[in-house]
C-alpha cells in the first residue's frame, strides 16, 4: 500500500486520539507498519506532543544538571532542530504523495516516542541521583540514552521505508547513514544541554595564599609530645584528590574516630586537598606530608609510640594522586613515602592506603615494624569514589563498621574484606581484594599495641615489648619478607 492511499481518521474525543497516538508509537518502536493504522496526526495532537516532548526533555536536563546550572538557550535550539527536520520531511512526503494527511504523521510519531524516551531517562536519572542504582550502571547510562535516541528515529525511518517498499539494501544504507549522522550530532551537542553548568576555573584566593602556611604551622604546633613510659598512638590522614568530597569526608571521619574513641586528640594531623577547604585545612602536598611526618617523629618516643597513617585518593600502580587545582602538585609515589617515613624516624607504623591499585604500595612500604593495609590488590580497582558518598567502600567497611566493633586490626580487616566483597558482588564489580601485610617484629608487638589502643587500662606497651624480648631495631632496617594474613601478601 502506498503513502498516497494512507487515510487517517481522527476520533471525536481528544483523549482517544491521544491514546491512539501512543499505541501507534509503540507499534512503530517494534518496527510494525500497524502504526499507520493507529496514528491520528491532527494539528492539536502535534502541538500537544510537541509541548510534552519539550517539557520532558527539559525535565531530564534539569535532573541531570549539576548544582548551579543555568538555562542554556543553545541547548534548547539544538533539541528543537530535530522535530523541525522531521516535520519538514512530513511536508515533503505529503506533497510528493499528494496526501495532506501525511504532514504530521512522522513528527507526531517521533514526538510521542521522544516524550516516552525522555520520561524514561528522567526516571532513571532521578533514581541515579538518589543512589538507588547499582554503581556499574552509571558508566552504561550514557550509552543507553544514546541508543534510545537512535531507536526512535531509526524505527520511524524503518516503517516508512517498509511502507514505501524500498529495497532492503537501500533501507540498510539509509539506517546506517542515520546512525552515523545522529551519533555525530549527539556527540557534538553533548556539551550543550538545556541546563548547563557555569564553568568555574579554580581560583586560589589571596587570603588562602597567606593563610595556608599558618594553617600548616598551627596544625604541626598542636601535635603534643608523647609521654615517656607510656605508649601513645599518633594519627595522620591525607586526602589527596580535591574535586570529590568523599576523600575529605573520609579522612575527617577517621580522624574523629581516632581522636574520640582511640584517644589521639592532640596527637593527630589531617592534610586535606579539597576545592572548598583552602581557608580551613592545610593542603596535602609532598612538602606538608614530609613536614608532618618529621614533626610527629620528633614528638614521638621512638621505641614505644605508634603512627596510624591513612591515605585516601585516586590511585594508579605505585602512585597516589595529589591534586588541588590551581596548585600544581606532584603525585605521591610509594618509594618517596617509604623514604619520608624512614627519614622521620618513626619506627612503629600502621599504614592504610585507600585507592585503586593500592596493593602496589605494599612491597615498598613493608618493613619489620610496619603493618600495611590496602583497599585493593596491586592490579585491582577499589570503589565508592562518588560525589554523593561520605566514605569509600573500603573506608566505610573498615573504619565506620569493622574497626568500631573489633579489638584488633586483623579482625577488623577480615570483617571489612568480607563486607567489601559482599557489596561488590551485589553491584556486579570485579572484586577489589583488599590486602594486609604485617612485618615480622610488628607481628609480635601488634597485640600489645592494640591492647593500649582499644583498652586504656592495659599496662604500657614498652614493658610488654621488653617482656617479649623484642629489641629496638635500627630506623632504616632492611626490608625482610612480611607475614601475611590468610594468604594475603
Amino acid at each position: 500500500m502506498s503513502l498516497a492511499s494512507l487515510k487517517t481518521v481522527s476520533l471525536q474525543r481528544f483523549s482517544l486520539n491521544f491514546a491512539a497516538n501512543i499505541i501507534a508509537t509503540l507499534w512503530m518502536l517494534v518496527g510494525s507498519t500497524r502504526a499507520f493504522s493507529w496514528v491520528k496526526p491532527t494539528f492539536i495532537q502535534f502541538a500537544v506532543f510537541a509541548l510534552l516532548a519539550l517539557g520532558s526533555n527539559v525535565l531530564f536536563s534539569w535532573l541531570a544538571a549539576e548544582n548551579g546550572s543555568v538555562f542554556n538557550e543553545q541547548g534548547l535550539v539544538s533539541y528543537l532542530i530535530w522535530p523541525m527536520i522531521i516535520l519538514l520531511g512530513g511536508i515533503i512526503l505529503a506533497r510528493r504523495a499528494s496526501n495532506q494527511a501525511l504532514v504530521f504523521v512522522p513528527v507526531v510519531l517521533w514526538l510521542v516516542a521522544d516524550t516516552l524516551s525522555a520520561l524514561l531517562q528522567s526516571l532513571v536519572q532521578f533514581l541515579g541521583s538518589h543512589g538507588w542504582l547499582p554503581d556499574w550502571s552509571y558508566s552504561f547510562l550514557p550509552i543507553l540514552f544514546l541508543l534510545l535516541f537512535l531507536w526512535q528515529t531509526l524505527a520511524l525511518l524503518w516503517i516508512f521505508s517498509r511502507r514505501l517498499r524500498i529495497p532492503w539494501w537501500e533501507r540498510i544504507l539509509v539506517l546506517l547513514g542515520a546512525v552515523a549522522l545522529l551519533t555525530i550530532w549527539q556527540r557534538n551537542v553533548a556539551d550543550q544541554p538545556i541546563f548547563k553548568p557555569i564553568p568555574i576555573e579554580p581560583v586560589l584566593e589571596e587570603a588562602a595564599l597567606y593563610k595556608q602556611p599558618r594553617l600548616l604551622q598551627n596544625a604541626l604546633n598542636s601535635i603534643d609530645p608523647g609521654i615517656t613510659g607510656k605508649t601513645d598512638w599518633y594519627f595522620m590522614g591525607v586526602a589527596g584528590f580535591s574535586e570529590q568530597n568523599v576523600f575529605r569526608s573520609e579522612i575527617n571521619k577517621v580522624r574523629e574516630l581516632f581522636d574520640v574513641r582511640f584517644g589521639t586528640s592532640g596527637r593527630s594531623l589531617a592534610l586535606i586537598n579539597n576545592t572548598y577547604s583552602w581557608l580551613d585545612e592545610p593542603v596535602a602536598t609532598k612538602t606538608s606530608i614530609l613536614r608532618g611526618l618529621k614533626k610527629i617523629g620528633q614528638q614521638m618516643n621512638t621505641d614505644e609510640d605508634v603512627l596510624f597513617m591513612t591515605l585516601s585518593s585516586h590511585g594508579t600502580e605505585d602512585l597516589i594522586q595529589l591534586a588541588n587545582p590551581p596548585l600544581a602538585m606532584e603525585n605521591l609515589d610509594a618509594a618517596w613515602l617509604r623514604e619520608a617515613l624512614d627519614t622521620s624516624g618513626i619506627r612503629w607504623r600502621v599504614i592504610v592506603v585507600s585507592a585503586c591499585y593500592s596493593g602496589s604500595f605494599i612491597d615498598e612500604l613493608a618493613s619489620p615494624t610496619t603493618v600495611v593495609i590496602t583497599a585493593s590488590d596491586a592490579d585491582k580497582m577499589s570503589f565508592g569514589c562518588t560525589n554523593t558518598a561520605e566514605m569509600t567502600y573500603f573506608g566505610q567497611a573498615f573504619f565506620a563498621e569493622s574497626l568500631r566493633s573489633n579489638t584488633s586490626f586483623a579482625a577488623a580487616f577480615k570483617d571489612a574484606r568480607r563486607r567489601v566483597s559482599k557489596r561488590e558482588n551485589l553491584m556486579g564489580f570485579e572484586p577489589s581484594e583488599p590486602q594486609m601485610a604485617i612485618g615480622s617484629l610488628m607481628e609480635t608487638a601488634l597485640p600489645a599495641f592494640e591492647q593500649v589502643l582499644f583498652d586504656k587500662t592495659r599496662p604500657p606497651v614498652a614493658r610488654i615489648i621488653e617482656g617479649a624480648g623484642i629489641d629496638a631495631a635500627p630506623k632504616n632496617a632492611a626490608r625482610p619478607a612480611v607475614a601475611a594474613i590468610d594468604g594475603m601478601r
